[in-house]
């Protein structure tokens, strides 16, 4: 079957057509946002351009909770509005938009006080519930919130310490592979025409002597060519970002970011016995225990970030503070040998002029998309949820009312790949799981990371029956899954493989360095890596993981930013 293929070739097909071609819209960016800018850009009909300088999704959104969610908690600063968006949007990938990816997710609130406490919340999930249909227009798309008595909830949660609750209350939301999804926009927007190229990183921004925005330079970190590329009009989704890609231009006003670090802890799924999850308030912020796949996602923290942007570690005492928070409701007393990853990402929070850092779990998630000057756009805060929101306010601000008017966005109603087709797969799982010898649980996970795309995945183990064994140091994934990601979601490095498709690096103890050798060949036959080039992408991502291992034991940000940035970049990405 032909699926829209990020790749090697494709890149640089997409280079020379950025040279070549002018654009109506360039988005710089590849996390969550400027994704769902170019998907929205393109579904308009608008020749569309999105370039990243490292790898697709590899900032904040791979770094996230991995939650689709209104924002419970957001309701206690009466943020209505921002929650009924969210949830609206929740509703929309829960059943149209990707049905694959978003699933629906229970959560228990655990109560510690009987009658007020209780009354209390019941009002909040109520109400959390009320907005979750209203912007579905009546239709429920999870399950309404429900009253479990102490012996209920241990039910659902045995691992719960008897003392950590007195009863609960039951609510959903849903969880997402966060990395996939960008890819899957990117990989979205390229069916519908656009042209994309990661490790590109933007350089400058051409404006004319008015300050209009005429184009971009841009690098490309694989080879160091440098071009031109003509656009009318500039989106910048930047993230944490923002300010670096706002000073490559003249402009006339700009947003400032806020870098606020969240830190989560992954650990075995045997290690807490529960059927749901688990939503906590603490002093700072709120913890979330999130069975995801094989594992336990917790976290998370939310701290001011002063070091380099490009590599986020957690600190011993991030860990510590997890671990703690955790243990505080978990009967099972999770220790640092129950840990087999962590990960950490930088919210990009639009920062009010003289706030104060140390509250930055106080500052709104809201977004700002404002033209800083005329043709260039910045779009920063917000959440993963909104994003598709946020892409159609930037592309709306890029073309102007009149212009947006006439052709408005189309993605409501837009399903995302893998997402046509999806239920009827779901039907033939039984097929698929006899007719390649897998169990009915490895079949339901391909399903719900690829969707209807599947079948390129079966196509791949047709002409190579081989690759549809586990991965013998990592049995959660099948060698099918490293070729698709070389062949057709841009995997150019061992790192982008690891990260943000067959996500190892944050899932096992030795951040996958064991997968190294076999995942290589597969990649290094796709990729014609030589044996020179094989020992180098061996070697880059072996450091690398050591660096972020050792990194882990520091106790400060500085110290732990020194240690990771002490492992070289498989290319160089930096911006000068």
């Amino acid at each position: 079957m032909t699926i829209p293929a990020l790749n090697h070739e494709q890149r640089e097909r997409a280079l020379d057509a950025l040279e070549a071609d002018e654009f109506d819209v360039l988005v710089i960016g590849g996390g969550v946002t400027g994704a769902g800018a170019a998907f929205d850009a393109a579904t308009r009909g608008l020749k569309t351009a999105i370039v990243e300088a490292q790898d697709w999704a590899s900032g904040t959104s791979s770094r996230s909770s991995r939650l689709v969610h209104g924002g419970l908690r957001y309701l206690y600063n009466l943020d209505f509005a921002l929650v009924a968006e969210a949830l609206r949007e929740r509703g929309r990938l829960l059943t149209t938009l990707a049905p694959h990816l978003v699933k629906a997710q229970p959560f228990l609130w655990p109560l510690k006080t009987p009658v007020i406490e209780r009354a209390y919340s019941a009002v909040g999930v109520g109400l959390y519930d009320v907005l979750a249909l209203a912007g579905s227009g009546g239709k429920k798309t999870v399950p309404t919130q429900k009253h479990l008595s102490k012996a209920g909830a241990q039910q659902l949660f045995p691992d719960v310490r008897p003392d950590a609750l007195i009863g609960a209350i039951e609510f959903y939301d849903a969880r997402v592979d966060d990395a996939r999804l960008v890819i899957n926009l990117v990989r979205s927007a390229v069916r519908f025409g656009a042209t994309a190229a990661s490790r590109t990183a933007v350089v400058k921004i051409e404006q004319r002597p008015d300050g209009r925005v005429t184009g971009a330079t841009l690098r490309d970190a694989e080879t160091g060519r440098t071009l031109q590329v003509r656009a009318k009009a500039i989106i910048m989704a930047t993230g944490v970002w923002t300010e670096t890609t706002e000073a490559m231009a003249q402009t006339r006003s700009g947003l400032k970011v806020l870098a606020s670090k969240g830190i989560h802890i992954v650990v075995p799924r045997e290690r807490i016995k529960a059927q749901t999850g688990m939503f906590l308030r603490t002093e700072k912020s709120v913890l979330f225990i999130i069975p995801w796949m094989h594992y336990w996602v917790i976290g998370t923290t939310d701290t001011a970030w002063h070091e380099q942007l490009e590599h986020p570690v957690p600190t011993s005492a991030d860990i510590d503070y997890v671990l703690e928070h955790a243990n505080a409701v978990l009967a099972s007393d999770l220790t640092r040998d129950d840990i087999i990853g962590t990960y950490a990402g930088l919210r990009p929070l639009l920062q009010p002029v003289g706030s104060d850092e140390a509250k930055s779990a106080k500052v709104s998630r809201e977004h700002t998309t404002m033209e800083v000057t005329p043709g260039l756009i910045a779009i920063a805060g917000g959440k993963l949820t909104t994003y598709r929101v946020m892409a159609e306010d930037a592309v709306d601000v890029a073309l102007g009312k009149q212009a947006a008017a006439a052709r408005p966005s189309v993605t409501k109603d837009t399903p995302l790949l893998g997402a046509d087709g999806y239920h009827a797969l779901v039907n033939r799982r039984a097929e698929i799981a006899s007719r390649y010898g897998w169990t009915p649980e490895r079949v339901e996970s391909l399903s719900d990371r690829y969707g209807s795309e599947i079948d390129a995945l079966l196509e791949l183990v047709d002409a190579e029956p081989a690759l549809g064994q586990p991965l013998t140091s990592c049995d959660w994934y099948i060698g099918a899954e490293v070729a698709f990601a070389c062949r057709y979601e841009g995997a150019l490095h061992l790192e982008d493989i690891f990260i943000q498709r067959v996500r190892l690096n944050s899932t096992t103890p030795d951040r996958g360095i064991s997968a190294i050798e076999e995942t290589a060949t597969i990649a290094g036959g796709i990729l014609g890596w030589d044996e020179e080039r094989l020992a180098h992408e061996k070697a880059n991502y072996r450091q690398r993981a050591e660096a972020e291992l050792a990194a882990q034991a520091a106790t400060t940000d500085e110290a732990a930013s020194g240690i990771r940035m002490g492992a070289a970049d498989v290319v160089d990405t930096t911006l000068q």
